[in-house]
C-alpha cells in the first residue's frame, strides 16, 4: 500500500536530521558525498530512524544538486551521488519502509541571489536521478521563496504522478519572508499538484505549531511538520542542538490535533526524537475536523513614531539646485576639526553633510554617531553612507532601525571598498548583500516589514541614494545599473568624481530619459601626486590628461596646487550646474577650506544661474 493511502486513515511517522546527525559525529565535509564514500554511515542512520518507529525515511540528498555540490568542486557528481543515496536508502528500508527523494530549496534570505532558470536547470538534473533510482515519493522541503517552490512543484508535478511533499520554511509564524500567510501558500501548492503540504525547519514544535493553528485541512491533500529541535547553540567553535525528546513527545498530540498527518523532524533532532513521537502517535487516528485559531491583528499605536520634519532630499534636488558636501568621519578620536568643518560648511547653506561609511575599507569614527551629533548639535542634514561590506544582514538590519530611531533618515547605499584595500588587508568583508539588496532592503522597511519580512511596528521614512560610476568605459552599460537600482528602489543618485566637461555632457545625454535625480560627484586635486593618485590607483575614479597635466605644472607648489584644483573645480560646478540640479563636492584629506569655498559658489552660481532662466522665461 502506498503511503498516501495510508495517509487516509493514520498518522505516520518520518524520520529526523541527517546533515546535523552526521556534524554531532564530526563529519564537517559535504554530507552528501558520504553516501559515496562512506555509505555504512548513511544506512546506519536510515536504520536507527526506522527502529525509531519511522514508517518513511528520506534520501541523503537535501544538497545533492548542482548549485550546492560545486560549492565542493563536486558538481559533476550530481547523478552518483544522488544514486547512491536513492540505493542506500532502500537498501535499509527494505520492505518496512517508504522512501522519499529529497530535494532541498537553495534560495534563503536573498531570493535574488540565484536566478530562477539556474534552479530550474539543477532541480531537473537531482529530480530525474532520483526518479530513475525509484523513489516512493519527492519530499521538497526548506523553502524560503515561494517563487522557488511554486516553480519546482510545477516541474516535479509534469514529471511523475508519485506523491509529492512540499514544505516551506518560515521566518516568523504563519508567513513566508515575502509576507505571503501560509493559508495562501498552502492552498497554491495544493492546487500545483502537491499531495501533502506543511512547513520544515528554522521553527521549533512550539511556533510551527502557532503557525499551523492559523491553516484549514487542504481539501485534497493532508498536512506535514518537521520541526528543528528548538534553536542552536554555539559552543567552543561549533554547533549543537540540546532539544530534549521528552519535549517533542509533549508536542506530538498538539501537531495532531493541528491535522497534521505525516511528522518527523528537522535540524537537531535524532532517533530518540523520532522514538519519542512515535511512542505517542502511533495507532491514532488522524484529526479530520479542526477549528481555525484567527491571527490577532495588533493595532499600533505609538506617539514616540519617528517621523520626516523635513523633506526627503530627493524631492529637495528635484524642486531646486542642491549642494552636498563629504566631510569624512575622523580617523582618530579628536573630533575638534571635523566639527569646525562641519560648522564652516554650514554656514554655505549646503543641503547635506554626507559621511561615507569607512571609506576605502579604513575604520573611522561610526558615521552613524557623528551623523547624529551632526543634526543634534550642529542643526544640519546627515546623509549617511551604508555598505555591504562591513555587516552580515543582522547587522544591516540593526543599524537601520538605529538610523530610524536617530531620526537619521537620508542614507546612501553602497557596496563599499573590500577589506584587503584598507588598513587591515586580513579583515573579512561580510557582502551578505549586494547594493542592489541592499536598496531593496531599506525600501521594506518604508513599508514597515524587514528583510525577513517581519513585522517592524512602525514604517520607515528612509530616502535611499545609490551610487553611480561614470568613470567607466561602457557608460551605456552603467545606466543599465542605474535603472535596475531604481528598480530597487533608489530615489536619487550620487556620481563618483567627475573630472572632464565632455564626460558631463555624456552623462546628461545618457541619463535625461530618468525622472530619478542626479547629484555629480566633484572632488577639487590638491596636488600632482594626489591626482596620480587618484587616476592610477583609486577605483571609480578617472581624470583627463589635460587636467594632470595643469596640476603636474605645480608640482613642487602647495599652495599653488590646491588654488589650481579649486580653479578646476569651479569650471566643472558651472559646467555641473548647467546640466544637473545637484552638485555633490568630496572634502579631500579634510580640507574643509576647499569644500567651504567651492559650496559658496555653487551655491552662488546655482542663483546667478536661477535668476537668468527667470529672465529668459520673462522675456519669452
Amino acid at each position: 500500500m502506498s503511503f498516501l493511502k495510508r495517509l487516509e486513515n493514520e498518522i505516520l511517522i518520518a524520520d529526523g536530521a541527517i546533515g546535523t546527525l552526521l556534524y554531532s559525529y564530526g563529519s564537517g565535509t559535504c554530507f552528501e558525498e558520504l553516501n559515496v564514500s562512506q555509505p555504512d554511515d548513511i544506512v546506519r542512520i536510515h536504520k536507527a530512524y526506522m527502529n525509531a518507529g519511522a514508517d518513511l525515511i528520506q534520501t541523503n540528498t537535501y544538497a545533492a544538486n548542482y548549485i550546492k555540490l560545486e560549492r565542493y568542486g563536486l558538481e559533476d557528481q550530481v547523478k552518483e551521488i544522488n544514486s547512491a543515496a536513492v540505493r542506500l536508502a532502500r537498501q535499509a528500508a527494505g520492505k518496512e519502509a517508504h522512501v522519499l527523494g529529497t530535494i532541498g530549496g537553495n534560495r534563503g534570505i536573498r531570493p535574488s541571489a540565484i536566478p530562477i532558470e539556474e534552479i530550474k536547470r539543477s532541480f531537473r538534473e537531482q529530480l530525474y536521478c532520483l526518479l530513475l533510482e525509484g523513489v516512493d515519493g519527492i519530499l521538497l522541503e526548506t523553502f524560503y521563496d515561494t517563487e522557488e517552490i511554486e516553480t519546482v512543484l510545477t516541474i516535479a508535478r509534469k514529471e511523475t504522478s508519485l506523491p509529492i511533499i512540499a514544505q516551506v520554511s518560515l521566518q516568523e509564524i504563519g508567513i513566508m519572508q515575502d509576507q505571503t500567510p501560509l493559508q495562501e501558500v498552502f492552498n497554491t501548492l495544493e492546487d500545483l499538484g502537491a499531495d501533502i503540504v506543511g512547513l520544515n525547519c528554522r521553527l521549533g514544535p512550539h511556533h510551527m505549531i502557532a503557525s499551523l493553528e492559523q491553516v484549514e485541512l487542504p481539501k485534497n491533500a493532508y498536512l506535514s511538520a518537521y520541526p528543528n529541535a528548538g534553536l542552536p547553540a554555539y559552543t567552543d567553535g561549533r554547533f549543537h542542538y540540546e532539544g530534549n525528546p521528552e519535549y517533542f513527545r509533549k508536542s506530538a498530540h498538539s501537531f495532531r490535533n493541528q491535522g497534521v498527518r505525516l511528522i518527523g523532524g528537522c535540524c537537531g533532532t535524532t532517533p530518540e526524537h523520532i522514538q519519542a513521537i512515535a511512542d505517542e502517535l502511533k495507532g491514532l487516528q488522524p484529526v479530520k475536523e479542526k477549528t481555525v485559531t484567527p491571527k490577532k491583528v495588533k493595532i499600533l499605536v505609538n506617539p514616540g513614531d519617528v517621523r520626516r520634519t523635513v523633506a526627503p532630499l530627493h524631492e529637495v534636488v528635484k524642486e531646486r539646485p542642491s549642494v552636498i558636501v563629504e566631510l569624512d568621519s575622523p580617523r582618530k578620536l579628536d573630533t575638534t576639526r571635523f566639527f569646525e568643518g562641519a560648522r564652516a560648511l554650514k554656514e554655505t547653506g549646503i543641503d547635506a553633510l554626507t559621511l561615507a561609511d569607512n571609506s576605502l575599507a579604513s575604520p573611522r569614527i561610526s558615521n552613524a554617531a557623528i551623523g547624529n551629533l551632526v543634526k543634534e548639535k550642529i542643526g544640519m542634514r546627515p546623509l549617511v553612507h551604508l555598505t555591504c561590506r562591513d555587516r552580515n544582514i543582522i547587522g544591516l538590519q540593526s543599524h537601520l532601525m538605529g538610523l530610524h530611531t536617530l531620526g537619521l533618515h537620508d542614507v546612501l547605499a553602497v557596496t563599499g571598498d573590500p577589506a584587503r584595500v584598507g588598513d587591515f588587508p586580513g579583515a573579512s568583508s561580510v557582502f551578505d548583500l549586494s547594493s542592489f539588496e541592499l536598496i531593496e532592503m531599506i525600501k521594506q522597511f518604508n513599508s514597515g516589514l524587514s528583510y525577513s519580512g517581519k513585522d517592524l511596528g512602525q514604517k520607515g521614512a528612509f530616502s535611499v541614494g545609490a551610487a553611480f560610476n561614470p568613470n567607466v568605459r561602457s557608460l551605456e552599460k552603467a545606466v543599465l545599473r542605474m535603472e535596475k537600482k531604481i528598480k530597487c528602489g533608489a530615489d536619487y543618485f550620487i556620481t563618483q568624481p567627475v573630472y572632464s566637461e565632455k564626460l558631463l555632457l555624456e552623462v546628461h545625454e545618457a541619463t535625461k530619459h530618468l525622472d530619478t535625480p542626479v547629484y555629480i560627484g566633484l572632488m577639487p586635486l590638491t596636488s600632482s601626486r594626489n591626482a596620480e593618485f587618484l587616476h592610477n590607483e583609486v577605483p571609480g575614479i578617472k581624470i583627463s590628461q589635460e587636467i594632470l597635466d595643469i596640476m603636474g605644472k605645480f608640482n613642487n607648489e602647495p599652495l599653488q596646487s590646491k588654488k589650481e584644483g579649486i580653479a578646476i573645480t569651479k569650471g566643472l560646478i558651472e559646467a555641473a550646474a548647467e546640466l544637473f540640479n545637484g552638485i555633490y563636492l568630496i572634502t579631500p584629506f579634510m580640507n574643509y577650506e576647499m569644500s567651504v569655498e567651492l559650496s559658496r559658489y555653487a551655491n552662488e552660481y546655482s542663483s546667478l544661474l536661477s535668476r537668468r532662466n527667470q529672465n529668459v522665461n520673462y522675456v519669452n
